[in-house]
């Protein structure tokens, strides 16, 4: 017996070797998260956009050729060079600008992607804990009444018991059998949202330490509702939307106002065709040119209603956003406090279910307590400590959620949390 014993040691202490933690996991999804790289490549579009809008700003030189043969076989080239270069146009200037607003929007949305990946993480890695937990919960309560079943046989079959004791047990026992089956498809479905994430099968994962404590409150709710303000980047991102939206304003009412660029063109002939007086020469212009739109069929005008509509709904939206995210940091704020409540009290519950249990048990056997007793004293202490294990991973999930819902959930926030675990 010692040998087979001696294999499931160390294969245990091999599993414990290879548990993830909160941070490897993070690695993990940092790289293959479909949403986050979705988000980068957004980031990545909007900031090549913006180096377009500004190549209206910058210099242009193109060569045009063409090839000339007339009735009598002559043939001739000519090369053109054009260079120019834009000194005066405020229309292309601000829509510059609104560009790079809309490129600082969507790098604060990939910040805010980055956020949302770190707590979709969390809460896939304490998911599949809470499922497995909630597992290893039903299987003990399946065993448990398996084992009364077994014992109320026995009394029965020596004439200790009547038959309703074995009956009732083996109810019991198979309304726990239906909660081990709904817990094993809950298990399968954390495993495969934890795998969404990383693109691989879910790994052993290091649990909580047993002796979590309820973590403190930090600060108070006005105090985060103000850092949200300041720092959520969505909400940034949505000032800065409202903040493009007038630039292109500004952009769209240019669009009456004269531009002034200056050109250098340059012209060469060549062939047979090419009379005399222009062979060989290269005639160079110099010019700068003022262009004012006089009448543009009222597109200008439209252009500029259109833009200060969106600007309008930018601003809307920015302000459904930031009441939305003030709603969202006192919710987690006050789910952080009554986390903690909630943990304390199903410590205390498990507690008192153990000494409840211990007391049914002694009573059962000195005939003073029924089955019916035992039966509700087990399945107690089966609930009493799935909810503690729900409350200890909902009590670290709400930490991040408030840091999430005010912008600072970083890989800081999650290292603390990380320390939260139990060491290999």
């Amino acid at each position: 017996m010692r040998r087979p014993i001696l294999v499931l040691a160390l294969l245990a202490a091999t599993m414990a070797a290879r548990a993830d933690d909160l941070l490897q996991v993070w690695a993990q999804a940092r790289a293959a998260d479909p949403l986050l790289r979705q988000a980068a490549a957004l980031a990545g579009a909007q900031e090549a956009s913006s180096r377009e809008a500004r190549a209206a700003l910058l210099p242009r030189w193109s060569l045009q050729r063409s090839d000339q043969r007339d009735n009598g076989g002559k043939r001739s080239n000519t090369t053109t060079s054009s260079l120019s270069q834009t000194l005066v146009d405020l229309a292309a200037l601000r829509e510059w600008d609104a560009s790079r607003s809309q490129a600082s929007a969507q790098a604060a949305r990939l910040a805010a992607a980055e956020q949302a990946a770190r707590a979709r993480v969390a809460e896939a890695y304490f998911g599949l804990l809470s499922a497995q937990a909630q597992l290893a919960t039903a299987r003990a309560n399946e065993d448990a009444f398996d084992r009364q079943v077994n014992e109320a046989e026995t009394r029965f079959k020596a004439g200790l018991s009547a038959q309703v004791e074995a009956d009732q047990s083996r109810a019991y026992r198979e309304l726990a059998r239906s909660s081990t089956l709904a817990a094993e498809l809950a298990l399968a479905d954390a495993r495969e949202a934890l795998a969404q994430l990383t693109g691989a099968a879910a790994p052993t994962l290091q649990p909580l330490r047993r002796d979590l404590a309820a973590q403190p409150l930090p600060d108070d709710a006005d105090a985060w509702a103000r850092r949200a303000e300041a720092a959520n980047p969505g909400l940034r991102a949505l000032q800065l939307d409202v903040q493009a939206s007038e630039q292109r304003i500004a952009s769209a009412r240019a669009g009456h106002l004269p531009t002034l660029s200056l050109g250098l063109d340059t012209t060469r002939q060549r062939g047979d065709g090419v009379p005399l007086s222009d062979a060989g020469r290269t005639p160079t212009q110099l010019a700068l040119r003022l262009s004012v739109p006089l009448f543009s069929g009222g597109a200008t005008t439209a252009a500029a209603d259109r833009a200060g509509f969106q600007r309008e709904a930018a601003r809307e939206q920015l302000e459904a956003g930031r009441r939305a995210v003030l709603r969202e940091v006192r919710a987690e704020h006050l789910a952080v406090g009554q986390g903690a409540a909630q943990l304390r009290s199903a410590q205390s519950a498990v507690a008192a279910a153990e000494r409840a249990l211990g007391a049914t048990r002694t009573g059962l056997a000195l005939g003073t307590r029924s089955t019916t007793d035992l039966l509700l004293a087990i399945q107690t202490l089966g609930a009493a400590q799935n909810a503690q294990a729900q409350a200890r991973h909902h009590h670290v999930l709400a930490l991040l959620a408030l840091h999430q819902a005010a912008g600072s959930l970083g890989d800081a926030e999650l290292a603390a949390v990380n320390s939260l675990l139990e060491t290999r």
